[in-house]
């Protein structure tokens, strides 16, 4: 379920988190491009179904994430106060 409750004017995150979800949305569409093939392999209709809901969940939850970057600004460091 893709929701738009986010606010219009952006958002900041650190650059950690940036990366952070980046493997993530890499991992979830690595896996439905390797769940997708499997399903060659399947023989069972209800079965076949349920793997490509499986498929489309992963990727509406890379999309979602991929969005979700796309509002965000990554925070800049801050300046190192003189000592």
């Amino acid at each position: 379920m893709i929701t738009n409750c986010v606010p219009s004017e952006g958002f900041e995150i650190s650059p950690r988190f940036r990366s952070t979800v980046e493997k993530r949305i890499a991992r979830l569409e690595k896996d439905a491009e390797l769940d997708e093939a499997h399903v060659a392999e399947l023989w069972d209709g209800d079965h076949i179904r349920r793997h490509m809901q499986l498929v489309a969940v992963q990727r509406a939850e890379a999309l979602r994430m991929r969005l979700f970057l796309d509002r965000a600004h990554v925070r800049q460091p801050r300046p190192l106060a003189d000592l």
